[in-house]
Formats: structure tokens, sequence, C-alpha cells
């Protein structure tokens, strides 16, 4: 398995319709891949608008099946036209039921699987719970061609226990897709270097820009790739931007002999933590 693998966030701002949105997603996509890219992440929702800033019947006409759906259709044969990577979050539908799911596509083109987001907000300009179920899929670990990487999704983050679940179950890199704006930049440089510190991986986090017609969120970017010790690698603006950084996996073996957190551990101890 390649050891240095370059890796691309995508930022932008979500427009309607879904057509429109994947046009975008797919020039911001080959633009990555002209550079070098084997692994990109699109932010959470990536099919349209962060939608959740209300509560509207129109937008579960964007759901739609894993993965039949066209999206997933349709970015399983750019991946392997381009031979990589994608991480591509959307809006599920499953019978009757509606998640908030990231889709893993290999290079090769072949479906591997799908997060499910696990925890679901409900606040003023977030009112997710109106749409989604809580994910089911527990905390997969997908073996791409060049990673074993993990999904988390926004909302997910400030929640350490799938954090350490996805490092326990050998991630290498974990992507945190996210639609965040407001008070919420006061920890965006603090959780997810946390995870990456607690746990020995790669943490590859985007968010979305700007302001968008379905409500006063205003999303900042700052997207980031950070390395085991918490350090920034690559850190986008708060402009659209596809962002690239080298991640050299080679090295989490000497990090994790350097930061012994894992032989250290005492699940022995740990019951109470799953205790309602």
């Amino acid at each position: 398995m390649t050891q240095t693998v370059k890796c691309a966030l995508i930022q932008t701002t979500g427009i309607s319709p879904r057509e429109e949105m994947i046009a975008q997603q797919t020039r911001l996509i080959r633009d990555a891949a002209q550079q070098g890219a084997q692994i990109i992440g699109l932010q959470e929702l990536a099919t349209g608008p962060y939608f959740c800033q209300d509560e509207s019947d129109q937008w579960f006409d964007l759901a739609e099946p894993v993965p039949e759906g066209p999206t997933t259709i349709e970015m399983m044969a750019l991946a392997r036209e381009l031979g990589t990577v994608l991480v591509v979050p959307l809006f599920e539908k499953d019978d009757n039921f509606y998640y908030n799911t990231a889709v893993v596509i290999d290079a090769d083109g072949n479906y591997l699987g799908r997060y499910r987001k696990t925890h679901i907000p409900y606040g003023k300009t977030y009112r997710e719970k109106y749409y989604f179920k809580p994910g089911n899929t527990g905390f997969p670990v997908f073996e791409t061609k060049f990673a074993r990487i993990g999904v988390y999704i926004c909302y997910d983050r400030h929640f350490p226990e799938g954090a350490r679940a996805l490092g326990k179950n050998g991630a290498e890199i974990v992507f945190i897709p996210s639609a965040t704006g407001g008070r919420s930049k006061k920890y965006w440089h603090l959780e997810q270097r946390g995870h990456a510190v607690a746990n020995g991986y790669f943490v590859a986090t985007s968010n979305r820009v700007g302001k968008e017609p379905t409500g006063p969120n205003e999303f900042y970017g700052h997207s980031y790739f950070c390395d085991p010790y918490g350090q920034i690698l690559a850190e986008a603006g708060e402009e659209e931007e596809v962002l690239l950084a080298d991640l050299d996996l080679e090295s989490l073996q000497a990090t994790r002999v350097d930061l012994p957190f894992w032989r250290d551990r005492r699940p022995e101890m740990y019951d109470d933590l799953t205790a309602s």
C-alpha cells in the first residue's frame, strides 16, 4: 500500500438543484485529481445547500437510495475515470427512513459502503432531527486502494466515543465532513485535532462556505488536515477552495510509539461510560 497519500478536501457553497450542485462538485473533484489527489472528501450533504436550517417537506425530494441513487452511480463512474477514492456525503432514503450519510467509493469505482451520522442535532438553525434518523452503521473503516479511512460527520465530532471507535477499528485517516457556522468556530480547531492526538490518525475535516438561501447560517470554511500530533498540515480560507495535503501513513507507527496512548488504555475501567 502506498505510504504517502495526497488527499483533497473540497469546500464550496451549496446550491440547488442537485444536478447543478453535482456539476459544481464534479468540476472541483476534477481540479483536485489534476493536482494529484488520490482521496477526495466532500462536505456534509454535498448534493445541495444545507437545508436543515428550517423544517420544509420539499427537501425530502432530495433524498435518494444508496448505492442505487443517481449521486452514487455518477460518483462511482467519476472515481473509476479519475482513479480516485471519493467520500461523498448525501441525503439517503432507505425505505421509509432517512439518514445523513457518507458514501465511500474506491479508486476503481466500486462502492465500498456507507457511514450514517450517529449523533443528530436539533437547534435553531440545525433542525436535523426533523429530517434524519440516527445512524445504525456503527463506525466502519474502509480499506481503499490508498489508505484505511473512516468517516465521522459534523455534530459527531463533539463526541469522543465514535472517534475512539474509528481508531480502534484501524482508521489511518478520518474524514469529518461538516456544515457548520456561528459559535462552533470556537471549537473547530480544538476537538478534531484532539481526536487525531488521542487516537493516532490523520484528520481531514471539511466545511462549506458562505451564506446559503436556506437560512441565516454563515459557513466559515477553514477545512483542514492535521497529523496525529494535532499539527495542522494545510488549511483553507473562507472562500471556495480545493485543499490538498500529503499524508505520510508510514509516520503513524512512529507516532503511536512516541505517544503510547493505545498501550496505556484501561478499557476494563470504562464500563460506566456506556451506562445511560
